[in-house]
Protein backbone atom coordinates (compact mmCIF):
# COMPACT_ATOMS: atom_id res chain seq x y z
CA UNK A 1 0.00 0.00 0.00
CA UNK A 2 1.37 3.30 -0.69
CA UNK A 3 -0.24 6.45 -1.61
CA UNK A 4 2.86 8.46 -2.29
CA UNK A 5 2.26 11.67 -0.41
CA UNK A 6 3.72 14.75 -1.68
CA UNK A 7 4.88 13.03 -4.70
CA UNK A 8 7.74 10.42 -3.38
CA UNK A 9 8.12 7.10 -5.05
CA UNK A 10 10.72 5.97 -2.72
CA UNK A 11 9.14 2.93 -0.70
CA UNK A 12 9.15 2.69 2.66
CA UNK A 13 11.24 0.40 4.79
CA UNK A 14 10.09 -2.54 5.68
CA UNK A 15 8.74 -1.76 9.42
CA UNK A 16 7.24 1.53 8.88
CA UNK A 17 5.07 -0.58 5.30
CA UNK A 18 4.30 -3.27 8.09
CA UNK A 19 3.05 -0.71 10.58
CA UNK A 20 0.66 0.77 7.71
CA UNK A 21 -0.46 -2.22 6.65
CA UNK A 22 -0.99 -2.86 10.16
CA UNK A 23 -2.93 0.37 10.70
CA UNK A 24 -5.02 0.13 7.83
CA UNK A 25 -6.16 -2.95 8.96
CA UNK A 26 -7.28 -1.65 12.57
CA UNK A 27 -8.75 1.42 10.92
CA UNK A 28 -10.98 -0.53 8.64
CA UNK A 29 -11.76 -3.57 11.06
CA UNK A 30 -11.65 -1.72 14.22
CA UNK A 31 -12.77 1.57 14.12
CA UNK A 32 -15.05 0.59 10.73
CA UNK A 33 -14.47 4.07 9.14
CA UNK A 34 -15.17 4.64 5.62
CA UNK A 35 -12.83 4.02 2.87
CA UNK A 36 -12.38 7.75 2.36
CA UNK A 37 -11.82 8.73 5.75
CA UNK A 38 -8.98 5.48 6.04
CA UNK A 39 -7.83 6.87 2.92
CA UNK A 40 -6.96 10.31 4.41
CA UNK A 41 -5.70 8.94 7.78
CA UNK A 42 -3.08 6.69 5.88
CA UNK A 43 -2.04 9.23 3.34
CA UNK A 44 -1.33 11.45 6.02
CA UNK A 45 0.86 9.11 8.32
CA UNK A 46 2.44 7.93 4.95
CA UNK A 47 3.71 11.54 4.62
CA UNK A 48 5.30 11.57 8.53
CA UNK A 49 6.56 8.14 7.49
CA UNK A 50 8.60 9.14 4.68
CA UNK A 51 9.45 12.87 6.83
CA UNK A 52 11.04 10.31 9.10
CA UNK A 53 13.01 8.24 6.59
CA UNK A 54 14.30 11.27 4.79
CA UNK A 55 15.66 12.43 8.21
CA UNK A 56 17.23 8.46 8.59
CA UNK A 57 14.80 7.35 11.41
CA UNK A 58 13.46 3.95 10.60
CA UNK A 59 11.86 2.60 13.54
CA UNK A 60 8.83 4.54 15.66
CA UNK A 61 10.31 3.94 18.80
CA UNK A 62 13.05 6.80 17.23
CA UNK A 63 9.88 9.34 16.62
CA UNK A 64 9.85 12.03 18.26
CA UNK A 65 7.98 15.43 18.66
CA UNK A 66 10.11 17.32 17.67
CA UNK A 67 10.65 15.05 13.88
CA UNK A 68 7.08 15.61 14.47
CA UNK A 69 6.79 19.45 14.54
CA UNK A 70 9.45 19.22 11.63
CA UNK A 71 6.96 16.80 10.02
CA UNK A 72 4.42 19.76 10.05
CA UNK A 73 6.84 22.57 9.22
CA UNK A 74 7.34 21.32 5.80
CA UNK A 75 3.55 20.95 5.15
CA UNK A 76 3.73 24.51 5.86
CA UNK A 77 6.57 25.59 3.61
CA UNK A 78 5.07 23.34 0.97
CA UNK A 79 1.93 25.92 0.83
CA UNK A 80 -0.56 23.35 2.58
CA UNK A 81 -3.61 25.07 4.14
CA UNK A 82 -3.86 25.28 7.79
CA UNK A 83 -7.02 23.38 7.79
CA UNK A 84 -4.68 20.21 6.38
CA UNK A 85 -2.27 20.78 8.29
CA UNK A 86 -4.91 21.09 11.91
CA UNK A 87 -6.10 17.33 10.21
CA UNK A 88 -2.34 16.01 9.83
CA UNK A 89 -1.57 16.48 13.37
CA UNK A 90 -4.46 14.93 14.64
CA UNK A 91 -4.15 12.11 12.23
CA UNK A 92 -0.58 11.58 13.76
CA UNK A 93 -1.52 11.97 17.55
CA UNK A 94 -4.12 9.35 17.09
CA UNK A 95 -1.44 6.99 14.83
CA UNK A 96 1.03 7.14 17.81
CA UNK A 97 -1.34 6.98 20.66
CA UNK A 98 -2.90 3.71 18.66
CA UNK A 99 1.63 2.44 18.47
CA UNK A 100 1.74 3.17 21.86
CA UNK A 101 -1.69 1.37 23.46
CA UNK A 102 -0.54 -1.32 21.12
CA UNK A 103 2.97 -2.01 22.02
CA UNK A 104 3.87 -1.16 18.83
CA UNK A 105 5.89 2.23 20.60
CA UNK A 106 7.49 2.69 23.96
CA UNK A 107 6.22 5.75 24.04
CA UNK A 108 3.48 8.14 22.71
CA UNK A 109 5.32 11.14 21.08
CA UNK A 110 2.49 12.89 19.56
CA UNK A 111 0.54 13.54 22.18
CA UNK A 112 2.23 17.30 23.33
CA UNK A 113 1.70 17.95 19.32
CA UNK A 114 -0.09 21.38 18.89
CA UNK A 115 -2.45 21.49 15.56
CA UNK A 116 -1.67 25.20 14.15
CA UNK A 117 -4.63 27.70 15.47
CA UNK A 118 -6.41 28.33 12.56
CA UNK A 119 -9.65 31.05 11.99
CA UNK A 120 -12.43 28.85 11.33
CA UNK A 121 -14.71 31.06 9.03
CA UNK A 122 -18.63 31.44 9.24
CA UNK A 123 -19.94 28.51 6.75
CA UNK A 124 -22.13 30.03 4.19
CA UNK A 125 -25.80 29.47 4.93
CA UNK A 126 -29.19 30.56 2.63
CA UNK A 127 -31.93 33.09 4.00
CA UNK A 128 -35.58 31.64 4.63
CA UNK A 129 -36.62 33.41 1.42
CA UNK A 130 -33.11 31.94 -0.71
CA UNK A 131 -34.63 28.82 0.47
CA UNK A 132 -38.11 28.77 -0.44
CA UNK A 133 -36.82 30.59 -3.73
CA UNK A 134 -34.76 27.44 -4.83
CA UNK A 135 -37.48 24.46 -4.03
CA UNK A 136 -39.79 26.66 -5.79
CA UNK A 137 -37.76 26.90 -8.95
CA UNK A 138 -36.72 23.07 -8.39
CA UNK A 139 -40.87 21.95 -8.18
CA UNK A 140 -41.80 24.23 -10.93
CA UNK A 141 -38.92 22.44 -13.12
CA UNK A 142 -40.28 19.26 -12.20
CA UNK A 143 -43.75 20.17 -13.48
CA UNK A 144 -43.22 18.01 -16.58
CA UNK A 145 -42.82 15.22 -14.47
CA UNK A 146 -39.53 13.72 -15.53
CA UNK A 147 -38.20 11.72 -13.29
CA UNK A 148 -34.95 13.14 -12.81
CA UNK A 149 -37.08 16.49 -12.04
CA UNK A 150 -39.12 14.72 -8.84
CA UNK A 151 -35.74 13.35 -8.17
CA UNK A 152 -33.92 16.59 -7.38
CA UNK A 153 -36.96 18.19 -5.49
CA UNK A 154 -37.30 14.90 -2.83
CA UNK A 155 -33.21 15.37 -2.53
CA UNK A 156 -33.24 19.01 -2.01
CA UNK A 157 -36.29 18.48 0.59
CA UNK A 158 -34.66 16.12 1.94
CA UNK A 159 -31.49 18.00 2.58
CA UNK A 160 -32.62 20.84 3.99
CA UNK A 161 -35.46 19.59 6.27
CA UNK A 162 -33.24 16.75 7.96
CA UNK A 163 -29.28 18.37 7.74
CA UNK A 164 -27.88 14.86 6.81
CA UNK A 165 -24.91 14.67 4.84
CA UNK A 166 -24.22 13.96 1.34
CA UNK A 167 -22.93 10.87 1.68
CA UNK A 168 -25.62 9.88 4.32
CA UNK A 169 -27.66 10.85 1.77
CA UNK A 170 -26.45 8.69 -0.92
CA UNK A 171 -26.66 5.58 1.37
CA UNK A 172 -30.49 5.48 2.03
CA UNK A 173 -32.03 2.83 1.05
CA UNK A 174 -36.05 2.56 1.22
CA UNK A 175 -36.24 0.56 3.77
CA UNK A 176 -34.75 3.36 5.74
CA UNK A 177 -37.52 5.88 5.02
CA UNK A 178 -40.45 5.86 8.00
CA UNK A 179 -43.21 7.22 6.33
CA UNK A 180 -45.99 7.21 8.95
CA UNK A 181 -43.46 8.68 11.42
CA UNK A 182 -42.01 10.64 8.73
CA UNK A 183 -38.23 9.51 10.34
CA UNK A 184 -35.22 8.90 8.38
CA UNK A 185 -32.84 6.44 9.63
CA UNK A 186 -29.32 7.56 8.89
CA UNK A 187 -25.66 5.92 9.32
CA UNK A 188 -23.15 8.58 10.24
CA UNK A 189 -19.71 8.45 10.72
CA UNK A 190 -18.38 5.37 12.35
CA UNK A 191 -21.00 3.61 11.17
CA UNK A 192 -23.44 5.39 14.32
CA UNK A 193 -27.33 5.21 13.58
CA UNK A 194 -29.68 8.15 14.25
CA UNK A 195 -33.53 8.95 13.31
CA UNK A 196 -33.59 12.20 12.01
CA UNK A 197 -37.53 13.88 11.45
CA UNK A 198 -38.41 15.43 8.48
CA UNK A 199 -41.44 17.76 7.58
CA UNK A 200 -44.57 17.35 5.33
CA UNK A 201 -43.36 18.90 2.24
CA UNK A 202 -40.41 17.19 2.30
CA UNK A 203 -42.89 13.79 2.88
CA UNK A 204 -44.53 14.89 -0.09
CA UNK A 205 -41.67 15.12 -2.54
CA UNK A 206 -40.54 11.82 -1.19
CA UNK A 207 -43.97 10.42 -2.20
CA UNK A 208 -44.05 11.88 -5.79
CA UNK A 209 -40.52 10.34 -6.61
CA UNK A 210 -40.70 6.61 -5.02
CA UNK A 211 -44.10 6.70 -6.66
CA UNK A 212 -43.54 8.44 -9.86
CA UNK A 213 -40.03 8.99 -10.43
CA UNK A 214 -38.08 6.02 -9.03
CA UNK A 215 -40.01 3.71 -10.52
CA UNK A 216 -39.62 4.92 -14.20
CA UNK A 217 -35.81 4.58 -13.18
CA UNK A 218 -35.52 1.65 -11.10
CA UNK A 219 -33.21 -1.11 -13.21
CA UNK A 220 -31.78 -4.45 -11.68
CA UNK A 221 -29.03 -2.42 -10.45
CA UNK A 222 -31.22 -0.14 -8.49
CA UNK A 223 -31.60 -2.64 -5.42
CA UNK A 224 -32.49 -0.99 -2.44
CA UNK A 225 -31.29 2.42 -3.28
CA UNK A 226 -33.51 5.55 -1.97
CA UNK A 227 -32.23 7.72 -4.78
CA UNK A 228 -30.98 6.59 -7.95
CA UNK A 229 -28.73 8.00 -10.98
CA UNK A 230 -29.99 8.55 -14.43
CA UNK A 231 -29.37 5.13 -15.70
CA UNK A 232 -30.65 3.64 -12.42
CA UNK A 233 -27.76 2.89 -10.18
CA UNK A 234 -27.38 4.37 -6.84
CA UNK A 235 -26.91 7.93 -7.40
CA UNK A 236 -23.23 9.31 -6.09
CA UNK A 237 -22.36 12.21 -4.27
CA UNK A 238 -20.35 13.92 -6.91
CA UNK A 239 -23.86 14.05 -8.89
CA UNK A 240 -25.53 15.11 -5.85
CA UNK A 241 -23.17 18.13 -5.71
CA UNK A 242 -23.58 19.07 -9.20
CA UNK A 243 -27.30 18.99 -9.27
CA UNK A 244 -27.00 21.60 -5.91
CA UNK A 245 -24.78 23.69 -7.14
CA UNK A 246 -27.11 24.17 -10.74
CA UNK A 247 -30.02 24.82 -8.78
CA UNK A 248 -28.52 27.46 -6.75
CA UNK A 249 -27.56 29.23 -10.21
CA UNK A 250 -31.58 29.77 -10.26
CA UNK A 251 -31.72 32.06 -7.35
CA UNK A 252 -30.77 35.85 -7.62
CA UNK A 253 -27.74 36.82 -4.99
CA UNK A 254 -27.88 33.67 -2.82
CA UNK A 255 -23.99 32.11 -2.23
CA UNK A 256 -22.94 29.10 -4.01
CA UNK A 257 -23.48 26.37 -1.85
CA UNK A 258 -23.47 22.76 -1.98
CA UNK A 259 -25.52 19.59 0.13
CA UNK A 260 -22.96 20.83 2.95
CA UNK A 261 -24.39 24.16 2.43
CA UNK A 262 -28.03 23.15 3.45
CA UNK A 263 -26.57 21.04 6.33
CA UNK A 264 -25.23 24.34 7.26
CA UNK A 265 -28.79 26.54 5.98
CA UNK A 266 -30.77 24.15 8.30
CA UNK A 267 -28.89 23.82 11.91
CA UNK A 268 -29.10 28.19 11.55
CA UNK A 269 -32.93 27.79 10.99
CA UNK A 270 -33.12 25.54 13.88
CA UNK A 271 -31.22 27.66 15.95
CA UNK A 272 -32.32 30.80 14.86
CA UNK A 273 -36.14 29.48 15.09
CA UNK A 274 -35.39 28.88 19.06
CA UNK A 275 -34.13 25.17 18.71
CA UNK A 276 -31.57 23.95 22.14
CA UNK A 277 -28.21 23.25 20.81
CA UNK A 278 -28.14 19.64 22.25
CA UNK A 279 -30.85 18.87 20.12
CA UNK A 280 -29.40 20.32 16.98
CA UNK A 281 -26.63 18.49 17.96
CA UNK A 282 -28.29 14.94 17.91
CA UNK A 283 -30.20 15.85 14.49
CA UNK A 284 -26.62 16.63 13.08
CA UNK A 285 -25.39 13.37 14.60
CA UNK A 286 -22.22 15.38 15.23
CA UNK A 287 -20.07 13.83 18.36
CA UNK A 288 -18.98 16.51 20.03
CA UNK A 289 -21.12 19.79 20.96
CA UNK A 290 -18.30 21.84 20.51
CA UNK A 291 -18.70 21.57 16.67
CA UNK A 292 -22.99 22.08 16.84
CA UNK A 293 -21.44 25.36 18.54
CA UNK A 294 -20.04 27.24 15.12
CA UNK A 295 -23.60 27.81 14.58
CA UNK A 296 -24.27 30.02 17.14
CA UNK A 297 -21.33 32.25 15.74
CA UNK A 298 -23.72 32.17 12.19
CA UNK A 299 -26.81 33.03 13.99
CA UNK A 300 -24.90 35.63 16.39
CA UNK A 301 -23.80 37.14 13.04
CA UNK A 302 -27.07 37.30 11.10
CA UNK A 303 -28.18 39.01 14.15
CA UNK A 304 -25.57 41.52 13.88
CA UNK A 305 -25.86 42.30 9.92
CA UNK A 306 -29.92 42.48 10.66
CA UNK A 307 -28.60 45.51 13.37
CA UNK A 308 -26.28 47.37 11.74
CA UNK A 309 -28.98 47.77 8.65
CA UNK A 310 -32.23 48.75 10.95
CA UNK A 311 -30.76 50.06 13.87
CA UNK A 312 -30.74 54.27 13.35
CA UNK A 313 -27.71 54.04 15.61
CA UNK A 314 -25.91 51.11 14.94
Amino acid sequence: MSTSPEGSDRPLPDGFAELLVEYERHLRAERDLTPHTVRAYLTDIESLLRHASAKRVESLADVDVRLMRSWLAKQQTLGKARTTMARRASAARVFTAWAHRTGRAPGDPGAPLLPPKSSRPLPSALRQSEVRSLLEAATEAALDGSAVGLRDVAILEALYATGIRVGELTGLDIDDLDTERRLLRVFGKGRKERSVPYGEPAAVALREWIGRGRASLVTADSGAALFLGARGGRIGQRAVRRMVHARIEDVPDAPDIGPHGLRHTMATHLLEGGADLRSVQELLGHASLATTQIYTHVSAERLRQAFEQAHPRA
